[in-house]
């Protein structure tokens, strides 16, 4: 946890992601990312140079088999305030619209969901669980699918929610995160969604992880890339 410490230390610090007085809402949705920002964002607290809050947000999706004991359980723990707000677009996207590409309408109705409920809440930074390897994901994504050289930015403000999203764990990789949970025996909820591990972004991950056995530093190569916009050489008309 040291590592991911450190990490989201030099993020809230290179991206001014967190102020005096913030209450950050971490969206907590079972997986291994979001419980471990959680539990990381707790330990921060002790020596953050800036005081914040911290509340856990969880939407529920409608799918049977979503048993939120553990994280209930880790939130008492950690005296950590836990919101859980029950929805039923899990049911509204497969049984009623029956998409065949269900992930990005899935996405964006969470995303109305969760603003709304940092709104409700009084919280003032939503905190997502995105790490440096899921930037790298959706950089490449955009690229092959889109046509377009975009990721996610480390922080966003909503001007209409009144609501900055940000990612503290953007400097950490998946393997940092993995071995955390392990050590730390964070408890993780298997998403019961029908196309977990079945979409575009899993294929990605695979064909990175390829490219990263013949190329051993190209993921850190990718990174610093992402950060330096001053040599950024793309054609404009």
């Amino acid at each position: 946890m040291r590592k991911i410490l450190g990490c989201i230390k030099k993020a809230v610090t290179d991206f001014n992601m967190i102020q005096e007085g913030d209450v950050v809402g971490v969206g907590v949705s079972g997986g291994k990312d979001s419980t471990a920002l959680l539990y990381a964002l707790k330990l921060f607290q002790n020596f953050s140079p800036v005081k914040y809050e911290l509340k856990a947000l969880t939407l529920t999706l409608g799918f049977d088999n979503f048993d939120l004991t553990p994280l209930k359980d880790l939130c008492a723990k950690l005296e950590i305030p836990y919101i859980i707000q029950p929805t039923q677009i899990g049911k509204v996207i497969f049984e009623e619209r029956k998409d065949k590409h269900p992930c990005a309408m899935c996405a964006r109705m969470r995303r109305g969901k969760i603003y709304s409920l940092c709104n409700e809440t009084g919280v003032t930074k939503l905190a997502l669980g995105h790490h440096g390897d899921d930037a790298i994901e959706t950089l490449f994504l955009s690229m092959f699918y889109e046509s377009r050289i975009s990721t996610f930015d480390p922080v966003t403000f909503l001007d209409r929610k009144n609501l900055t999203m940000i990612r503290p764990l953007i400097y950490a990789s998946e393997q940092d995160i993995i071995s955390a949970v392990k050590k730390h025996a964070l408890p993780v909820v298997k998403s019961p969604c029908p196309a977990n591990g079945n979409t575009q972004r899993q294929y990605m991950k695979g064909l990175l992880n390829n490219i990263y056995k013949d190329i051993p530093n190209g993921r850190e190569r990718i990174i610093s890339a992402l950060k330096n916009g001053e040599q950024l050489n793309i054609w404009t008309k």
